[in-house]
């Protein structure tokens, strides 16, 4: 008998206080002060519909993100966290993730959400100084992202800093610097992400009227890998392309779930989740407005409206783009049906793009600079 694999449940909050410029994903100010705990009722309710279509599963990680969770009541969280441990197997090690801003008000309430049950808090840093925060929108000043850096690591056993470089002026040298001044903090974690400019954003509308222009792509390698080399002389891995850890135990067991392409139920307005059925490999993704998704829970149980079956072809494209961002690859057992040729892979070793590995499909850190271009020589 197979033994099913391991789960990751991601529970999206989209609400906000702002939404920052350069933000895509799905999130929302409150519109009625009762809708928030509206919205975690039904979310407990969805994981309880779900776990009928995952059946038993051992439970790696419960990841809050959004939107701002450390808007959330904390009562809130631990009720999810409490359901999630109910409803399947916790693993031994099992990781509750949830995302911050460093706010003083949120910063408060860290040891809520630590007795929560929450154990890695991922803060929002974005950047180390007042004017770079100032434009990227963010509700914090360098300060404040400080102490909630060091409120944060004394309240969880776990820390992670994201950044956000490739910011208009910013050069090789203060990128280095900001980036030990966030090392200094004592995280174990840092992901460090380049700003892209997503389209229908304020930042994508600012572009298009001239008033700052994205970063030079030969720029933005240089800033890439300025972040890989000052990292690794601090004693962390890039593990992922945007992921660095000191040791393997500090690395994020949650979004290892999506790189390996382990199953995860996603819980949340407009959460995605991929749930393994009968050896078929399914995509949820629930209703994006938090009313419509309330709504769905209450009439049919869950919050998306079907599960969508992915062909053997379809799930091989996807264990491509997201496996190629880990250091570990892909077994190439798990791509067969996409048929490879042998010599398209071949002259990628030789362009050091990847490694030359025949049990496994592997991007060389040359080739996780270009990693879009990878994939898409493979996948075409």
């Amino acid at each position: 008998m197979t033994t099913p694999p391991p789960l990751g449940v991601y529970v999206h909050w989209p609400y906000c206080a702002r939404i920052c410029p350069y933000c895509d994903f799905n999130v929302f100010r409150v519109r009625r002060p009762d809708e928030p705990a509206t919205l975690a009722r039904a979310i407990l309710a969805d994981l309880e519909a779900q776990a009928q279509l995952t059946g038993p599963r051992t439970l790696v990680s419960v990841f809050f993100g959004g939107g701002t969770p450390s808007l959330m009541d904390p009562a809130w969280a631990a009720q999810i966290v409490a359901k999630a441990r109910q409803l399947w197997t916790p693993a031994p090690d099992l990781e509750v993730s949830l995302e911050a801003n460093p706010t003083d008000a949120e910063a408060d309430r860290f040891e809520a959400f630590a007795a929560a049950g929450v154990s890695r808090l991922s803060l929002g840093l974005q950047a180390m100084d007042d004017a770079a925060l100032a434009f990227l929108g963010r509700n914090h000043d360098a300060a404040t992202g400080i102490r909630a850096a060091k409120a944060a690591a004394k309240a969880f056993p776990r820390l992670s800093l994201d950044l956000i470089y490739a910011r208009p002026g910013q050069t090789a040298g203060s990128w280095a610097e900001e980036l030990r001044q966030a090392v200094d903090l004592g995280a174990e974690h840092l992901s460090p992400y380049q700003l892209t400019i997503e389209a229908g954003t304020a930042f994508d509308r600012a572009v298009q009227r001239g008033r700052f222009a994205a970063a030079d792509p030969e720029l933005g390698a240089v800033l890439y890998e300025t972040t890989q080399a000052v990292l690794e002389a601090q004693g962390f891995t890039a593990y992922e392309v945007s992921n660095h850890a000191r040791g393997a135990a500090a690395r994020s067991r949650h979004n290892l779930v999506y790189w390996r392409g382990e199953d995860y139920v996603g819980a949340g307005p407009g959460a995605h989740g991929r749930i393994t059925r009968g050896a078929v490999r399914h995509a949820t993704v629930g209703e994006s407005r938090p009313a419509n998704y309330v709504a769905r829970v209450a009439a049919h149980g869950t919050g998306f409206p079907a599960l969508e079956a992915l062909s053997p072809l379809e799930a091989a494209e996807e264990r491509v783009l997201s496996g190629l961002r880990i250091e570990d690859g892909v077994p190439r057992a798990e791509l067969a049906v996409l048929d490879l040729s042998p010599a398209r892979t071949a002259s990628l070793v030789e362009l050091g793009l990847l490694a030359d590995d025949p049990e496994r499909l592997r991007a060389t850190p040359a080739g996780r600079l270009v990693l879009d271009r990878l994939t898409a020589e493979l996948l075409t």
